[in-house]
């Protein structure tokens, strides 16, 4: 089987590269994950004028992507650079907010990038399970959402709530009455808040919010397992070209048959991880336990693999590997972190075990 991407999928991957390259050092994005929205409202346009966010939804709402292999590209290329602005945001509220017919405006407006959202479900109590306590009542939503990616700077947030014993999902806009956040800085770069809801308004998306909520999470997963998969690459040839460089005992270290070694068990351990991505890419459209199976699979593969290569470097490189003014550190730190995003290792290897 050919899992060669098409074209313009590569088009897409090289043009974001070489933005990433030539307009995104590592320097600015610290600068920018350091800001109090925690990214660069400049750069955040800059990214979108290269139509990324277009590239994350299907042509049935005017965007020209959409499908496993379109979301890997991106956020494998987004990976490389370490990109802090909130795509990922974008690409799960936005995927929720596309099955309702009825804001397709506010959808555009994610699209182009004049708006942006977040995405509130999990709770504090809850860990990686969708146990909602959050309530709608007649007054408003009222209830508590954890780690909520980049709400500081959206418009509109999603929320998770039950009504009654139905679990449904609610659009609200940020300046909303009753609706407080306690912002804070993320060990990764970026910014993450809790949300405090009291009595809040909300507008109800008419939709099967448990399909909608698999949905989201499916393709966040799969986002990130792709962000995980280009920071990987950028650590791999980060470290080879160390090797290749760095001298000791008047040989390169590349020369040492035991670091050798090292490097080639790390290589074949990416591509390990590159094959679980292709493989929930290709799974993504089917329904139940086979996508489920899939994406479970990708996300414990990923965060077993990523520790393996954010300390193989490390080793490799030596002291230098975790200096600040360094890229690795940052880039290790965030592959350790994205395994604690929507499930880390072990609570999919035990939801992999259960559809078994």
């Amino acid at each position: 089987m050919d899992f060669t991407h098409s074209e313009e999928r590569r088009l897409l991957s090289n043009t974001i590269e070489k933005f990433i390259a030539n307009d995104y050092p590592l320097s600015h994005r610290m600068i920018n994950a350091s800001s109090d929205l925690g990214f660069s409202l400049e750069s955040w346009k800059k990214l979108n004028d290269l139509g990324i966010n277009y590239a994350l939804f299907s042509e049935q709402f005017n965007g020209f992507g959409g499908e496993g292999f379109d979301i890997a590209v991106v956020f494998e290329a987004l990976g490389k650079g370490l990109v802090v602005e909130p795509f990922l945001s974008t690409l799960m509220g936005g995927d929720i907010l596309s099955q309702s017919n009825v804001h397709k405006d506010i959808l555009e407006l994610l699209m182009t990038g004049e708006k942006r959202i977040t995405f509130a479900h999990f709770e504090p109590h809850s860990g990686y399970e969708s146990d909602i306590k959050t309530v709608q009542t007649t007054n408003g939503i009222t209830g508590v959402k954890s780690m909520v990616q980049s709400a500081n700077g959206v418009d509109f947030i999603i929320i998770s709530a039950k009504d009654k014993d139905d679990l449904k999902l609610y659009l609200v806009e940020t300046n909303t009455a009753g609706l407080k956040m306690t912002d804070y800085k993320t060990i990764d770069g970026g910014r993450a808040a809790e949300l405090f809801l009291d009595d809040v308004t909300g507008v109800e998306l008419n939709i099967d919010a448990k399909n909608a909520l698999e949905s989201a999470i499916g393709k966040g997963i799969l986002a990130l397992s792709s962000e995980a998969l280009g920071i990987m690459e950028f650590i791999k040839s980060l470290t080879i070209n160390y090797l290749q460089t760095r001298s000791q005992f008047g040989l390169q270290l590349g020369k040492f048959q035991a670091l050798q070694h090292r490097a080639a068990q790390m290589l074949l351990e990416i591509e390990q991880a590159r094959s679980a991505v292709i493989n929930a890419c290709s799974s993504l459209n089917k329904k139940g336990k086979a996508r489920e199976m899939a994406l479970s699979a990708c996300k414990m593969t990923i965060g077993r693999v990523g520790q393996i290569v954010a300390e193989e470097a490390i080793q490799l490189h030596g002291g230098i590997g975790m200096t600040w003014e360094y890229e690795l550190g940052h880039y290790a730190k965030r592959l350790i972190m994205i395994d604690h995003e929507l499930g880390d290792e072990d609570f999919h290897t035990a939801r992999y075990s259960k559809y078994l």
